[in-house]
């Protein structure tokens, strides 16, 4: 059994509230009985991609976890590779990233658009991703990014999220090892189906946005829940996915 924790859209800003939910998620992380396999962050590290908000992001994210980190639409890919990635190169293209763990391959691409808010896997990305699976196609696989593939039946993250979703099921579909698929950027925690497979979308840090019945305003995001993150257990090819807040 292997579980990981998923954290997603902390959207570090350099205001002392984002920091702190941030700090708090780390901490309760931290201070868990148990160990973890893993840290999963499903984009929008920094709110306005400066590379001051990702040296801050950088000392709250580190933990004594494998973590894996991959951009949202609120990222600048420069300044992520060099703060958070320890690359200064210059380089725009997808960051994409694996993380293998003695029985599952967490395979994060990178869905983000540089200046647009909606999502889109790079033809990079597609081959990046199909090389990974390939790999190891007897090791179950956890494919993620930030923008969910699917309608959330929250219009306006809906408006926003991955454009041409059948690039994404292609590869998904051609590796029979890819036992979920995980997203974030809806700063609320949903459970569908994709490809025939559960997607599982996190929580938000920063924030948490409410159905439109729920709280009635053209941006329906509540600022007063507390922060939260999904726990997922990996159990005999099987994820399941729990939510918790962390007061």
């Amino acid at each position: 059994m292997l579980i990981l924790a998923h954290v997603s859209d902390v959207h570090i800003d350099g205001s002392p509230r984002s920091i702190d939910r941030t700090r708090s998620v780390m901490r309760h992380l931290e201070n868990l009985s148990g160990p973890l396999d893993a840290v999963v962050v499903t984009g929008d590290i920094a709110d306005n991609g400066l590379i001051e908000e990702y040296e801050i992001a950088r000392e709250l994210l580190t933990t004594r976890y494998p973590t894996i980190i991959c951009p949202g639409n609120h990222d600048v890919r420069p300044a992520f590779r060099k703060a958070l990635l320890g690359l200064d190169d210059g380089g725009d293209g997808p960051i994409n990233q694996v993380l293998r763990l003695d029985g599952l391959t967490v395979a994060l691409g990178d869905s983000s658009v540089p200046g647009r808010p909606e999502g889109f896997l790079e033809d990079e990305t597609v081959t990046w991703l199909n090389g990974v699976l390939a790999e190891t196609p007897d090791t179950p696989a956890i494919v993620g990014m930030h923008h969910p593939p699917v309608s959330l039946g929250t219009p306006y993250v809906d408006a926003i999220r991955l454009r041409n979703p059948e690039r994404l099921e292609a590869v998904v579909r051609r590796h029979p090892q890819v036992v979920a698929v995980i997203a974030g950027h809806a700063h609320t925690a949903a459970s569908t189906t994709f490809a025939g497979l559960p997607l599982s979308v996190a929580p938000g840090v920063v924030s948490t946005l409410r159905l439109t019945r729920e709280l009635d305003a053209p941006v329906p995001v509540d600022y007063d829940l507390p922060p939260q993150i999904a726990m997922h257990v990996f159990d005999g090819g099987r994820l399941i996915t729990h939510v918790r807040p962390v007061l």
